[in-house]
């Protein structure tokens, strides 16, 4: 049963009977969630398809994590409690919006794409082919070593500050401070 105080518990337990779910075969997320885990998603601004992306790639390769996946399940859920009431977007992003995999900000490769995504996972914006966290953002964040999550709290406070995002990025990226520290 869905409560406030205890959500990660059905979280979790959602996450595992999920990844139950696909182990058996099952690929449609929209037959993943039924009952309370679907209540839950509705409770923390998720499609169906969100958490599926999430259970496929650990399910595949172990990453990301159920805790991971918690971590970013519990900024998107505060957003979407605070900042938009719980009245979920009618906005998608489609995959043509996206910055290209090789666009730059300030420098630094994939900056604005993973921005973008973040932006619209705050929102439940993200078009259904469209994943927060996926392959490409996994390398990225763990190049930079910025938790997703941490990562989306950033965006979330930045707002539509793109140079607040990549000062962020610059003072919290391992991988920035070696390499300008090398070419000092």
């Amino acid at each position: 049963m869905y409560t406030n105080y205890t959500w990660e518990s059905l979280f979790r337990t959602t996450f595992q009977e999920s990844c139950m779910c696909y182990q058996k075969g099952e690929s449609d997320p929209e037959k993943h969630y039924t009952g309370d885990s679907r209540i839950l998603l509705d409770e923390i601004g998720y499609r169906p398809r969100e958490l599926f992306d999430f259970v496929e790639d650990f399910c595949d390769g172990g990453n990301p994590t159920i805790e991971t996946a918690l971590l970013i399940a519990s900024v998107r859920r505060e957003y979407f409690h605070v900042i938009q009431q719980r009245i979920p977007s009618t906005h998608i992003l489609r995959p043509q919006e996206l910055p290209g995999r090789d666009s730059e900000l300030g420098g630094i490769t994939w900056l604005p794409r993973i921005t973008a995504k973040a932006r619209a996972k705050l929102k439940g914006e993200l078009d259904p082919d469209i994943m927060y966290c996926c392959g490409g953002d996994r390398s990225f964040l763990v190049r930079h070593d910025i938790h997703p999550a941490d990562f989306l709290r950033a965006v979330w406070t930045a707002g539509c500050d793109d140079d607040q995002i990549l000062a962020y990025v610059r003072t919290n990226s391992t991988w920035w401070k070696k390499r300008t520290s090398a070419g000092s």
